[in-house]
């Protein structure tokens, strides 16, 4: 079993930051991806950048060039620094990890909320 635990959502005005914490319960070169997605209300949950072992990172183009994800290399915490924010980054974010072997794991999200 895999325990995944975000940290560091709130409240943000728009144009402001944010970075978003994961902290796994195993390290995470168990994963061969990890992620971020998110959820506004109404909406369904949607990819917002993931990073895969190889260092390879990927996001939505509605946060290219907004947002940043790495890794704490030799940690257990994977990051993602949300700069410019805007009303329509509002939603629950949730962290997202899967195994070499195949199991997928989701944290229990924490709320982003940026007000204009």
């Amino acid at each position: 079993q895999v325990q995944l635990v975000e940290s560091g959502g709130g409240l943000v005005q728009a144009g402001g930051s944010l970075r978003l914490s994961c902290l796994a319960s195993r390290s995470i070169f168990n994963f061969s991806v990890m992620g971020w997605y998110r959820q506004a209300p109404g909406k369904q949950r949607e990819f917002v950048a993931s990073i895969r072992s190889g260092s390879t990172t990927n996001y939505a183009d509605s946060v290219k060039d907004r947002f940043t994800i790495s890794r704490d290399i030799g940690g257990n915490t994977v990051y993602l620094q949300m700069n410019s924010l805007n009303a329509e980054d509002t939603a629950v974010y949730y962290c997202n990890a899967v195994l070499y072997s195949g199991p997928e794991y989701w944290g229990q999200g924490t709320q982003v909320t940026v007000s204009s």
